[in-house]
């Protein structure tokens, strides 16, 4: 059975579902997964499981994510990126260069942010962006997130051409950030506008890096319907988790769900495991400590690391 990773760089205009859909048919199995939601406009970086390795998705998940973004100074829209209508622009003439650097500044680190009204986060069980598209006033709590590192690669002026705000003076700033799971690049750019008070929106992402896997792993569609490859398991998760070599006989204490001594540094738990590898290089368990013990997580049959 085919089981793996697989490392897309996802199109602009499909939504993360549509390359699960994609994928099912080119792996010829439902089981498909994808270890974190990229919105319509983004591009880069969506890790799908296959078969097996969507056990390892929940893992992925949390990770730290990276982007290169757009972010446009002078124009606010309802969903906080293009794909939203307009709903005011402020003239940025008066914005110095110093002040945006100053505002990228106080967005990193750790922050409290409240996600776009138009996310996918469920509010009494229906998604935000449904509610918003029926008429819905909806507002989010903020959540804690931290931002590693916020960089401005480029400043770039401009104005709008025709319509009710011709000539209006724009900026765009090009930037990439590092992230925790949960952060809203959408909101950052949203409330960058709002600390300057002329106003932001995105425009422009692509994801570059989930947890271990960049974009230079990543492949199109196109190129997968042509050959697909997946990532193999047990490259997967030696590449996202702490790695402990078994000994022969741990490794068949493990394949009947036994524990065994809990690793020298005892640090391993059921949110962040360690993959533990047979001798012969397979994928046996994701272990946590408990103690003296070691006891698995998750055990991978011999034929599941193929």
């Amino acid at each position: 059975m085919l089981s793996g990773l697989v490392i897309v760089d996802k199109p602009q205009g499909w939504t993360s579902h549509d390359v699960v859909g994609r994928m099912r048919r080119l792996a010829g199995t439902r089981k498909v997964g994808h270890a974190g939601t990229l919105d319509p406009m983004a591009t880069g970086v969506l890790v799908v499981g296959v078969n097996k390795a969507t056990r390892l998705l929940t893992y992925i998940v949390g990770t730290t994510k990276a982007y290169d973004a757009t972010i446009r100074l002078g124009a606010t829209t309802v969903t906080d990126d293009a794909e939203g209508e307009l709903v005011h622009t402020g003239s940025t003439a008066a914005v110095t260069d110093a002040a945006i650097r100053a505002g990228v500044a106080a967005l990193t680190g750790a922050i409290s942010q409240v996600p776009s009204s138009v996310s996918a986060i469920k509010v009494n069980g229906e998604r935000a962006y449904a509610r918003v598209r029926s008429g819905e006033d909806v507002k989010l709590a903020a959540r804690p997130v931290t931002i590693h590192s916020f960089d401005v690669l480029g400043i770039r002026r401009g104005a709008h051409e025709g319509g009710a705000h011709a000539g209006t003076e724009y900026i765009d700033v090009d930037a990439t950030v590092e992230c925790s799971s949960g952060t809203y690049i959408r909101a950052l750019a949203r409330d960058l506008g709002a600390g300057l008070g002329v106003g932001g929106h995105l425009t422009a992402l692509r994801r570059t890096r989930v947890g271990p896997y960049s974009i230079g792993q990543a492949r199109t569609l196109e190129q997968l319907a042509a050959d697909l490859r997946l990532l193999d398991i047990a490259d997967a998760a030696r590449a996202l988790m702490p790695v402990r070599e078994l000994t022969a006989e741990e490794a068949v204490e493990l394949s009947f769900g036994r524990r065994i001594a809990a690793s020298p540094d005892g640090l391993h738990t059921a949110a962040n495991p360690a993959a533990a590898f047979a001798p012969d290089g397979t994928l046996a368990a994701l272990l946590a400590d408990a103690g003296s013990y070691a006891k698995p997580v998750l055990v991978f049959p011999r034929e599941s690391a193929q």
